[in-house]
């Protein structure tokens, strides 16, 4: 039995039966579980979206354009669009429709709210990369125009995210609306009107949010249709809950999961060393020990395949075997100072006269240690044993923090919003990492503002150079979302956005 499998099978078992008793539903609303805190309409350009904040803010304040089941684009607010033939102009019209607590919504209005998500003082999570956003302009009350500085052919991928909602005092457009809140639940029942616009019968839905083992609990007791926001932290509650095959979803989710360096000096501001961390980790076992086939190891700061930097760099030790790339490790972290590594088993000292120190040996070194800040959960506990093992080797000691302490390093754990090569490579940007270099930042605004794709993908190629000779990172692997899926729900499909909508967990033909 694998580590995923051994954690809180019996309390699980005992949770589900307290849950136990009313049997599973096929009608009525869609009982969502969103791991996380208590869902609000929070918003995003002063404090990020937990997996129940942005279900519910996807919910009942859609943006220009939103995702369908499958990851695609679909009308939202905005009815229709146009793209200008150099990619530089979208031109939306806006669907007559008002605001769920009244009045008619202007393309005034809605240019407000996006000059909001891109103004100095704003936080939202993707601010960074809208910066190819030039102007927001309403040419109508019912039409507004983005003029980008570049062409960005999935910039509508970026438009369709909860951060991107268009919200008004509190309020959206739908397609739901919140009917009332009771007992930790949120009932949302469809807006007038969204029926003939989705085709079909939109159910309501009872969102709430709960911790991993809460949901999976209530999955498991028939009392959960859909789980969502699942990750490599909680996977080993629900593979202990051992749901059925059919109902656990993985998403193809791009991104970044991995360790960004926070540390200012010392020893981790010398490349080498961070060099020497990103080295010795045994990402191949790493990635075996989430179980899933389909996840690999990764080096590359930008993920493989995307779209308009399909071959991102790799560092110049990716092709060498973990044995020696560990031996290489060991002699750069002892050149900085630390520690030599222990000894393989069987290469220890021949007799009890070596063991002992000469009165001329120098004294022995303590181990570099260094602060990793890790969130809480059992998978999230593993992958941080599994990389303290890989350090070890080569003579570093790592402690585990909580993630909001001071720490050296920090894990990432984000999908990805885009097919972009820039979102990957803007984390590292001298505004943002404290690793960073400003002719990558140079290279990076070269890419914004370049008119055509083979200018932008040189540059990222400048940039993804100079970041990977730095080190500001340690790729490990993709990141990782699951759900739990009851047989009711015929619309879901996982997507590599990790995105699924309230008005698609039917199919229209239910």
């Amino acid at each position: 039995m694998t580590p995923f499998r051994t954690f809180l099978c019996a309390g699980l078992a005992a949770f589900a039966l307290c849950l136990a008793g009313c049997g599973e539903e096929s009608t009525g609303p869609i009982a969502v579980s969103a791991i996380g805190g208590p869902p609000v309409l929070a918003n995003p350009n002063l404090q990020p979206l937990d997996p129940p904040a942005a279900y519910l803010t996807e919910a009942v304040a859609q943006g220009l354009v939103r995702f369908d089941a499958a990851g695609e684009i679909e009308p939202a607010l905005a009815q229709s669009w146009i793209v200008s033939d150099d990619g530089l102009r979208y031109t939306f019209r806006l669907r007559r429709i008002d605001w769920a607590g009244g009045g008619r919504v202007t393309a005034q209005q809605v240019v407000a709210r996006l000059r909001a998500a891109l103004s100095r003082a704003s936080r939202n999570p993707l601010k960074p990369v809208l910066g190819a956003v030039d102007d927001v302009i309403a040419m109508t009350d019912e039409v507004l125009e983005i003029s980008l500085r570049g062409p960005r052919p999935n910039f509508l991928q970026l438009l369709a995210h909860p951060e991107m909602a268009i919200i008004q005092s509190s309020a959206g457009t739908g397609p739901y609306r919140l009917a009332r809140a009771e007992r930790g639940e949120m009932r949302l029942e469809p807006l007038r009107g969204e029926d003939e616009e989705a085709g079909m019968a939109l159910p309501d839905i009872a969102l709430r949010g709960e911790r991993a083992a809460s949901a999976v609990a209530r999955f498991q007791a028939g009392r959960t249709d859909l789980v969502i926001g699942g990750t490599i932290g909680d996977l080993p509650i629900v593979r202990a809950a051992e749901p059925p095959a059919a109902s656990l979803a993985f998403d193809p989710a791009g991104g970044l999961f991995g360790l960004v360096f926070t540390a200012r000096d010392g020893p981790l501001a010398d490349p080498a060393v961070r060099r020497a961390m990103a080295m010795a980790v045994d990402r191949q076992t790493l990635a075996a020990l989430v179980e899933l086939p389909r996840l690999g190891p990764r080096t590359s700061l930008v993920a493989p395949g995307v779209q308009e930097y399909a071959v991102p760099v790799q560092p110049d030790w990716a092709a060498t075997s973990l044995p020696d790339r560990r031996a290489a490790a060991a002699r750069a972290i002892s050149e900085a100072g630390g520690a030599s590594p222990p000894p393989a088993q069987g290469q220890g000292p021949a007799s009890p006269q070596a063991e002992a120190p000469s009165a001329t040996a120098p004294a022995e070194r303590t181990p570099l240690r260094v602060r990793v800040a890790i969130p809480d959960g059992p998978g999230y506990r593993l992958v941080f044993a599994a990389l303290r093992a890989d350090w070890r080797a080569i003579g570093i000691d790592a402690v585990r923090v909580r993630a909001n302490e001071a720490a050296d390093l920090r894990l990432i754990d984000e999908v990805a919003p885009a097919n972009l090569a820039s979102w990957y490579l803007r984390h590292f940007t001298c505004d943002l990492s404290t690793v960073c270099d400003e002719k990558a930042d140079q290279a990076l605004l070269a890419a914004r503002l370049a008119p055509r794709p083979a200018d932008r993908q040189a540059q990222f190629a400048v940039a993804d150079r100079i970041l990977t000779g730095l080190t500001p990172f340690i790729p490990l692997t993709a990141p990782v979302r699951w759900s739990l899926v009851s047989r009711r729900l015929t619309g879901f499909r996982p997507n590599s956005f990790a995105r699924h909508p309230a008005v698609n967990l039917i199919a229209e033909s239910q």
